[in-house]
This record gives structure tokens, C-alpha cells and sequence, in this order.
């Protein structure tokens, strides 16, 4: 049995502790600095696996004290980014693996000084984009002899836009606006560039559906380390609807509001909705020579709304959930294999998509989640809010 702490019952956190303790291979720790935050999830649960704890993750002792009173082995943050480093520290010094949730290049960066040597396994930016399509992307990448370009492209949208901005609140509001406000990390003729956000606009077609494609910050996670030198472009972009782009810019630019992220976070949270019924869209393109020939391959998937455990989850929730329980759940299962960092890359795609967290990206899924709603009535509302 494998002790976890998870710091933050959110939107995520809640999802990630429902799988770990559902699968009965996992005792659960679940902590939250609000006052009865983790004891509703666990409660929502309904599994005694869940050990539910008001503790505040910012206090470097009371963590590491936590850690060698329960015998954990691993702590993973749920938290926002600029909460990760004295956890990452915290997590070293009790001799714990870590993993963590963020899109944040220079958190990132401070991770992998923590990992300098450690004796276990430091992973951070898992989840989707960062992660998963970190691991797709270089599955691809090795099937190449030589590589010109790799593009990434992730988006989770809703299925049924319906405003101006065409989006609906999927999740976390200050991970988004970390993500279309700071710089974006890309290889550009061979050599890697930081490019600005909202910036380099495409569009692209899956299934007979036009999209948009911009740049957006971290998505690139650390694959222009492990490859950038040798390919000649690649980029990470955000995908949405038409038209997202142009809005998001004259909030952000034209109304100066990025320097201004805390009144962008109340427009956004009193304006846009959010919703459990969306669809997370993942696209790799790796163009280059095998055996002498000029070639393109793809990965494309859909993922929509889940129910597990009895529960209704949005598809942003499941895939980066399920990013980050596969990438536990594959360190715990091979001690000693992986020390110190670890890149979303180096993990084999076929052993997280047979992984039992892994297989919720398979993308057979629940698209009639709109009747199953109505179905439920208001109490199914509710008791999908409550787990969310």
C-alpha cells in the first residue's frame, strides 16, 4: 500500500484522490489549508482509503513533520504554481517523490534544482499540457531518423460555446491567465527562442472542425531540452474556437489587463461559466526523413466527460488527473528506476496508455453528457458539483 499526500482538494486534487484510492493500491492523504475543504471531498468519495486534513502547505515544517509521523512516500501538489517550491523542497528533505501540476517555466526550472542529486524521483509539469502530450510527441519524435518540425497543439473547449469569447471556465482561472500572459518557450530555425503569447495565430481542422491555434506559456514543458537540438521548429499552441484570440488580446493587451492579472481574474470568473461538459482535444505533428523520406505523423485524440466512481468529471479534469496518477503509479511501480527529474518524456507512451490511470485517455468516452444531466436533475447537479 502506497501513502500519498495530495496538498489541494480542488478541481483536480479531488479527482486525482478519487482515482489513487479507488484503485485499493493507494492510502490517501488529502490536504487542504480551508477549513472542512478535504473532509467534503472525502466525504463525496465515499471511500475510507481518504485520510481528509486541514494543513497548510506553505509551512515547510508542519509538512515535512506530516511526512515522517505517516510513513508517506510520495507528495503531490495540487496547488497553484507559486506554491511549489518550498513543497519541492519540503518533499527532498523527507526523503519523498514529488510530483506537481505546473505550466510555470520558471517554477520548473526551480523543481529541477531541487532534483540535483536526489535519491527519488522529482516530476513536475505532469498532467496534460504540460505532460501528456510531452510523452506523445516524443513517441512520435523517435520514430524519425531526423526531424524538421514538432507542433503541439491542446485545447479544452466547450462543447457548446455559446458567448463572445466562445469558452467556458474548464479550469484552473490563474493557470489560464499564466498561460496567455507570460513568455512561450519554442525552437525556431534550429535555435530556441522565447515568442510572445497570443501570438503566432494558425488555424487547424480536426474531424471537419475549424479551430484557432496561438501560442500559450509551458505547454512545451521541457521537450526543447530533450530535442531541440535536433529539430529545426517546434512550438506549443492552445487551441479554441475562432475568434478567442482577437477577445483574449484586447482584454489582455489592448486593456493592459495582464498587468493587471487580479481584476482579469474577476472579469473572467463573473463573466465565463464554467462547465463539466467539455471536450479536451490533443494534436502532435512530427514531420521528417525516415529511410531517406520526407514524412508527417500524427496523434489525435479526443477526450470528453467521464463518469468514475459514480461521478460526472469534465474532460480537463480526467486528462490531467489522469496524467498525473499514471506517472505516480508508474515510479511506485519501478523503485529505483527513476531518480531525481524526470521528464514527461521519458516516459513510454505504451506504458501510460496501459496504465490503469493512463487508459482514461483512450478518448471512449461519454459524448452524450448533456442527456445524462438532464437525466440527473438537479441532485445530479449537485452531486457532480460537490466531486468536482
Amino acid at each position: 500500500m502506497h501513502r500519498v499526500l495530495i496538498l489541494g482538494s480542488g478541481k483536480i486534487g479531488s479527482l486525482i484522490a478519487g482515482l489513487l484510492a479507488d484503485s485499493g493500491d493507494y492510502a490517501v492523504h488529502l490536504a487542504d489549508n480551508q477549513t472542512g475543504a478535504a473532509a467534503a471531498v472525502a466525504s463525496a468519495h465515499g471511500l475510507d482509503a481518504i485520510t481528509a486534513l486541514e494543513l497548510d502547505a506553505t509551512d515547510r515544517a508542519a509538512l515535512e513533520r506530516y511526512a515522517a509521523e505517516t510513513g508517506l512516500d510520495a507528495l503531490v501538489s495540487a496547488l497553484p504554481h507559486h506554491c511549489n517550491r518550498g513543497i519541492a523542497e519540503a518533499a527532498r528533505a523527507a526523503g519523498l517523490h514529488y510530483f506537481d501540476l505546473t505550466e510555470d517555466i520558471a517554477l520548473a526550472e526551480t523543481v529541477r534544482t531541487v532534483a540535483d542529486g536526489a535519491a527519488t524521483t522529482f516530476a513536475p509539469q505532469c498532467g496534460l499540457a504540460p505532460g501528456f502530450v510531452s510523452i506523445a510527441a516524443a513517441e512520435l519524435i523517435r520514430h524519425f531518423d531526423s526531424l524538421r518540425s514538432v507542433k503541439l497543439r491542446v485545447g479544452a473547449l466547450p462543447q457548446h460555446p455559446n458567448n463572445v469569447l466562445k469558452y467556458s471556465l474548464t479550469w484552473s482561472t490563474d493557470g489560464l491567465i499564466n498561460e496567455y500572459g507570460n513568455p512561450c518557450v519554442s525552437v525556431v530555425d534550429g535555435r530556441r527562442r522565447e515568442v510572445l503569447p497570443l501570438e503566432g495565430r494558425e488555424e487547424i481542422e480536426i474531424d471537419g472542425q475549424l479551430y484557432e491555434a496561438f501560442n500559450t506559456s509551458g505547454g512545451l514543458g521541457s521537450l526543447a531540452e530533450s530535442f531541440g537540438a535536433r529539430v529545426e521548429n517546434m512550438d506549443y499552441k492552445t487551441i479554441r474556437y475562432p475568434g478567442h484570440c482577437e477577445q483574449m488580446r484586447l482584454l489582455m493587451t489592448g486593456l493592459k489587463l495582464n498587468q493587471d492579472r487580479a481584476t482579469l481574474k474577476r472579469i473572467l470568473e463573473n463573466a465565463v461559466p464554467q462547465t463539466l461538459q467539455d471536450v479536451v482535444l490533443i494534436y502532435v505533428a512530427v514531420t521528417g526523413m525516415q529511410e531517406g523520406v520526407f514524412r508527417e505523423e500524427n496523434y489525435v485524440n479526443k477526450v470528453y466527460p467521464q463518469v468514475i466512481a459514480g461521478r460526472l468529471w469534465s474532460a480537463i479534469q480526467v486528462t490531467t488527473a489522469a496524467g498525473l496518477c499514471a506517472a505516480l503509479d508508474l515510479v511506485l511501480a519501478t523503485p529505483g528506476r527513476y531518480r531525481g527529474l524526470l521528464r514527461q518524456e521519458n516516459l513510454p507512451l505504451a506504458a501510460v496508455l496501459a496504465n490503469r490511470f493512463g487508459r482514461h485517455f483512450d478518448g471512449q468516452s461519454a459524448k452524450d453528457v448533456s442527456l445524462r444531466l438532464v437525466a440527473q436533475g438537479k441532485a445530479g447537479h449537485q452531486r457532480i458539483a460537490d466531486g468536482a
